[in-house]
């Protein structure tokens, strides 16, 4: 960290000190009162219940003197005390990812059967604000037929929660990169009078059904949020 071009080297290292100090485990937020040569005359510290506030004097003593050489008396540190709280932004930042959780598509289970010979079954299962969607599609029992279903119940599942809008499957394509094998979707997203393209991806790890889900979601989770 450099110093600001107006900022004397003592208001520097009262700076630095101060954001050390605000690092430590427990700690809220740092304030440093200085004298008028710049040495420490006070430090007040915020900190939740997670440590002590012994071993906070002693942490903001050995951190202060590690990191910056700065000794300073512990009898002019002073800890108060709050219940556990976290900072506004990451308050803010875990609100929005939250309700951006809610509000997504989730993927929740896959259940493939076989009803009768040479015919499967495909079930999915996802999540949307808490509530259970679920789509089915039924045909040959193949491998290439098996991902083109998993990605069609897919497709009719999200569609289950969309009123004024609709899903419809262009395909999907299993390919080979990097070493990997990755199932590639592409859907058109229709709202109102305008249709996008949509395109998703998602690598093969459980099996090629599931990636197919997940390229399928990949592809229409932003698209879905807009619709919401």
């Amino acid at each position: 960290m450099a110093p600001l071009p107006d900022e004397n080297p003592a208001a520097w290292q009262l700076r630095r000190a101060e954001e050390l100090i605000a690092s430590l485990a427990g700690v809220l937020s740092a304030r440093i009162v200085s004298g008028r040569g710049g040495d420490v005359e006070e430090v007040h510290v915020l900190t939740t219940s997670q440590v002590g506030a012994k071993q906070v004097v002693r942490n903001v003593e050995s951190a202060l003197m590690a990191q910056l050489g700065l000794k300073v008396d512990h009898r002019k540190i002073s800890v108060a005390q709050t219940a556990d709280v976290k900072p506004l932004q990451v308050l803010e930042r875990e609100a929005v990812v939250e309700a951006a959780s809610r509000r997504k598509l989730v993927f929740v289970d896959l259940v493939i059967e076989s009803p009768r010979p040479r015919r499967v079954s495909v079930r999915v299962m996802l999540r949307s604000n808490g509530q259970e969607l679920e789509g089915a599609e039924e045909g040959v029992d193949e491998p290439r037929s098996r991902i083109q279903l998993a990605a069609r119940a897919a497709v009719k599942a999200l569609e289950r929660e969309l009123e004024e809008a609709g899903v419809v499957l262009e395909g999907v394509r299993v390919v080979e990169a990097f070493d990997r094998k990755i199932i590639l979707a592409a859907v058109h997203g229709v709202g109102g009078r305008s249709s996008q393209l949509l395109v998703g991806s998602a690598e093969v790890k459980d099996s090629a059904e599931q990636a197919a889900v997940l390229a399928v979601l990949d592809a229409t989770n932003r698209w879905y949020l807009q619709q919401r």
